[in-house]
């Protein structure tokens, strides 16, 4: 009795952190071939630098598993580059290809007066720009508005199969002396293209991003006009440690204030910033 005792004990330890686990995003692996040379002008010691520097840059990022030497080529994607000299210049050039098909996804480049001076970090978001980035969205996320009649508040879980179970989804609205707010639940699904960091431009403005979402939502138990809700082109900006996310661009739609400055700085309310709560 005592050991099934013992062992209910570790499964109750045991599976919250094997459930969580499940949750942690699954990274791509990156095989990044030996540099070769072309031309005069440059050795192999500049090769093998050039693959150190590649190699060193991407596996900082945490964003993908890099293998390299033999183990390079079981990989699901892999970089082949190659180092010469023009013009008295440094060139490096890359492809990286999907594995098992062989097709091409993308070419990169980068030149500079010296090896050195090459730019690892915009080399290396050149290689990484069509392999997919780990879904670091998919848990349940909060968010919280503060009205002066009490918070709004939203709270969404992303699934691994593009499903979103809506918790809760309070849609709020202010007329003259009036407020309602309705807690709603529901179902949903997303979209999600996550890469490196980068800094876009929409509309003449530039937007900080780690990803674009789409979220389409089913509500039940909301006010009328957000029965559903459908967005596009979401810009999502994460925290270091994955557990915040702000939308620098766009916002989920949630409520409406026609009273005022006094009340709500502007006329419509939406989710933009988001804490991980499981």
């Amino acid at each position: 009795m005592k050991k099934v005792l013992i062992l209910y004990i570790l499964l109750l330890v045991v599976f919250p952190v094997f459930a969580q686990a499940v949750l942690t995003a699954r990274l791509s692996t990156v095989g990044i071939l030996p540099f070769e040379t072309q031309g005069t002008g440059v050795n192999q010691a500049d090769a093998d630098e050039a693959t150190r520097l590649v190699i060193a840059e991407l596996s900082s990022w945490g964003t993908m598993n890099v293998l390299s030497g033999n183990q390079a080529q079981d990989a699901e994607y892999l970089v082949k580059g190659q180092i010469s000299r023009a013009n008295n210049r440094i060139v490096l050039n890359a492809t990286t290809s999907a594995a098992g098909s062989g097709r091409a996804l993308n070419a990169s480049k980068e030149e500079a007066a010296s090896l050195s001076a090459i730019p690892f970090d915009s080399f290396c978001a050149q290689i990484a720009e069509n392999i997919p980035y780990p879904n670091y969205l998919l848990g349940k996320w909060r968010s919280t508005i503060d009205m002066i009649d009490g918070p709004v508040v939203c709270i969404m879980e992303f699934r691994s199969d593009r499903s979103i179970r809506v918790e809760r989804f309070d849609t709020w609205e202010h007329k003259g002396s009036d407020s309602l707010k309705y807690q709603a639940i529901g179902t949903g699904s997303y979209t999600y293209a996550g890469y490196m960091r980068r800094i876009v431009t929409i509309n003449q403005r530039q937007i900080e991003t780690d990803a674009t979402v789409g979220i389409n939502l089913t509500l039940e138990d909301s006010l009328p006009k957000y029965k559903t809700v459908s967005v596009g082109g979401l810009r999502l900006l994460f925290d270091e440690a994955k557990n915040n996310l702000e939308l620098t661009y766009g916002g989920i739609p949630c409520g409406d204030n026609y009273s005022g400055a006094s009340v709500y700085p502007s006329a419509n309310v939406f989710y933009t910033k988001f804490t991980k709560i499981q």
